[in-house]
């Protein structure tokens, strides 16, 4: 029985046996345990496999541990959700049973400091919540990712002079949950967009209700520099 050892300085060193030898290995240090006679091309075969596996770790992304350990809590919480509304429960309260007060009140500000409600500020940065808000709520798929990687190759991480374009195909369930995502927006826009109630005091400078959101919007932004003109005009002193 011998020992393969390899030091800080990335050398095999075989101990516990009637000699010592020193292999170059480009390896952190670890232990290698075996046992029989000494076989240079096993070791050459165990000392090559180490040194691929390294070098597929190091062409990862820097936070690719990270990552992956997210989308895996984010597929374990996914089935978690699944079991409790096969239950007839409601998820969000089931797991704030395992939570203290205090802690799910701290969550619950992170979570509104992280994504706070500003309110309608220009289409721009509405368009960017909404996007940000799907993104969210997409689930990933570690077996079509892995799919894509192997069938993509080197292109699959992009670079300088990667063509991406027919690289990718749309799937069907794809296509069908972009499908019931634009549906949920239609019905959510549609129970939200109600007519306001009709304001009998207010002044009527509109034909029509085009006309009428048309002047809102000119209120809204300009209403401070013509709320003296307007009254000028109504008194008749205007210049």
């Amino acid at each position: 029985m011998w020992l393969v050892c390899v030091d800080t300085q990335h050398r095999w060193r075989f101990v516990f046996g009637y000699k010592l030898v020193y292999v170059r290995a480009m390896l952190p240090s670890r232990l290698v345990h075996t046992s029989g006679d000494y076989c240079p091309n096993e070791a050459r075969q165990l000392n090559h496999q180490e040194v691929v596996e390294e070098d597929k770790r190091n062409n990862l992304p820097t936070n690719w541990e990270a990552r992956k350990r997210k989308a895996e809590w984010i597929l374990q919480d996914e089935e978690k959700k699944k079991e409790a509304e096969e239950r007839g429960e409601n998820y969000d309260r089931v797991k704030l049973l395992h939570v203290e007060a205090v802690e799910a009140e701290r969550l619950e500000r992170k979570k509104k400091k992280k994504n706070p409600d500003q309110g309608f500020a220009d289409y721009e940065q509405a368009t960017f919540r909404q996007y940000n808000r799907l993104i969210n709520n997409m689930k990933p798929d570690m077996a079509q990712y892995e799919y894509q990687k192997e069938k993509v190759g080197d292109a699959f991480y992009g670079g300088r002079n990667t063509i991406l374009h027919g690289l990718h195909e749309d799937s069907k369930e794809g296509i069908d949950h972009m499908v019931e995502d634009l549906e949920k927006i239609i019905t959510k826009r549609e129970k939200y967009s109600r007519r306001r109630m009709h304001n009998d005091d207010a002044d009527i400078d509109y034909i029509n209700e085009r006309n009428m959101n048309f002047n809102k919007k000119l209120e809204r932004y300009y209403g401070e520099y013509t709320t003296e003109i307007k009254q000028n005009l109504e008194r008749g002193t205007a210049v």
